[in-house]
């Protein structure tokens, strides 16, 4: 798949349903992250990182570069942006915004914005180790392939619910970065 193909796609096909955790609370907090695509070898590659081990919210976790608005950001595609420069050095004007996919209710309180951008040229990875332990790559094939992407029940607080959960090599991705990368899949089938 090129990025004429993705493009197509992702505008054309619309997600049938989606499902949000039954534990989501009532209030949650607004986050964006950036669903940042680049050319590969063999199609595109979707950029992650992995959280260092010694922060306090989801230490260790593979995640997508994002976080919280702050007050300089105009919208959630700019804290997605701004986030991606802060923790891999992805400078915003490299990145070609494609849309966004429906908001992603988390049962840690925050609704985060996925936002789905095309790295327009290599660029050098300067990862910040206060937030990032390791950057890593995955193909858009791998990830398309319905038998690399796997959901279980799982209970809490007396409720079951789906977790999403997608092993790549050495890497466990789950929660809610597999649960976007899985919605993104579903609106690219």
């Amino acid at each position: 798949m090129d990025k004429d193909e993705l493009l197509t796609r992702f505008q054309l096909r619309a997600l049938s349903r989606y499902h949000s955790s039954p534990l989501t609370p009532a209030k949650l907090r607004a986050a964006a992250v950036l669903i940042a695509l680049e050319p590969g070898l063999q199609g595109p590659e979707l950029i992650l990182t992995q959280r260092p081990k010694h922060l306090k919210a989801h230490p260790g976790q593979v995640s997508f570069p994002g976080g919280k608005p702050e007050a300089e950001d105009q919208n959630l595609i700019m804290t997605a942006l701004r986030e991606a420069e802060e923790e891999i050095g992805l400078a915003p004007d490299n990145v070609e915004i494609i849309g966004q996919l429906p908001n992603h209710p988390t049962f840690t309180g925050f609704e985060i914005t996925p936002v789905l951008g095309w790295v327009k040229s290599p660029f050098e990875a300067k990862i910040d180790p206060a937030e990032v332990q390791e950057l890593f790559r995955v193909p858009l094939a791998f990830l398309l392939e319905e038998e690399n992407r796997h959901t279980a029940m799982f209970e809490r607080r007396g409720h079951f619910y789906p977790v999403t959960f997608i092993p790549y090599r050495r890497h466990f991705i789950w929660g809610a970065t597999a649960a976007i990368i899985d919605m993104l899949c579903r609106q690219l089938r």
